[in-house]
């Protein structure tokens, strides 16, 4: 006679399932880190704002000329707008952008004394900042842990089986209950680690995860390991 599956039981296999998934893909990655570069809590909210439709490759590159011409918030709201959009150009949209950076450094001044908050209620009132921005900073210069929602995030989590939400926010929270708050940010790097090297939108490389045998999507790309092996990048998109 089958055994019926009680909805506390479904719940607990899946809390197992998904932590054994971020285990191995944190053996998997064992240098997984935020993949932008930055020395201080507001290079970082920079740099996260400046990723937008762009990849952070090329962002690194523009960093270092960025803050050596405007190394703090009040040096960034003050700044020559042309000449702040001809450093960021490389990266599109710069005149958007350049927008947003001086109003957000001005935000940063007027009402922090140009210091970042590390909160995330405060994060999120700044121009140009939403949560997944504000995570990236909580966690990764403030060691405050923060599920960041990206779009690799979001489409692991629903192929994994652990939410089906494609609402940013819904998905953070409906992930979040699943994993111990201190594993929050590490669990995001591996995703998104993950999701840029092996786990791809449109093709991913089944045949070469390996967290296959936990993935209810296990066939969504191809299961041949030579074939997958060929999808496999060795480092995120540049």
């Amino acid at each position: 006679m089958r055994a019926i599956t009680t909805e506390a039981e479904t719940s607990t296999g899946l809390v197992r399932r998904a932590r054994k998934i971020d285990r191995v893909l944190g053996e998997t990655y064992p240098d997984a880190r935020c993949e932008l570069d930055f020395d201080n809590p507001f290079e970082l909210l920079v740099v996260t704002v400046l990723s937008a439709q762009t990849t952070d490759k090329r962002v690194n590159i523009v960093r270092p000329k960025l803050f050596a011409a405007y190394p703090d918030a009040r040096a960034m709201a003050a700044a020559d707008r042309a000449h702040l959009e001809q450093i960021i150009g490389p990266l599109g949209f710069f005149r958007a952008k350049t927008e947003s950076l001086l109003k957000l450094s001005a935000a940063l001044v007027e009402r922090y004394d140009g210091q970042v908050p590390p909160r995330l209620d405060d994060l999120v009132t700044l121009p140009g900042v939403g949560r997944k921005t504000a995570n990236v900073v909580l966690g990764n210069a403030f060691g405050i842990p923060g599920i960041t929602v990206d779009t690799h995030f979001g489409r692991l989590a629903r192929r994994f089986g652990w939410t089906e939400e494609t609402d940013a926010v819904k998905a953070e929270h409906a992930v979040g209950a699943l994993f111990p708050k201190r594993d929050w940010t590490m669990l995001s790097h591996h995703l998104i680690w993950h999701g840029r090297r092996v786990c791809h939108a449109k093709k991913p490389a089944c045949g070469a995860c390996p967290v296959a045998r936990w993935c209810p999507s296990y066939g969504t790309g191809p299961t041949d390991v030579v074939e997958a092996e060929k999808l496999v990048r060795t480092e995120g998109p540049n």
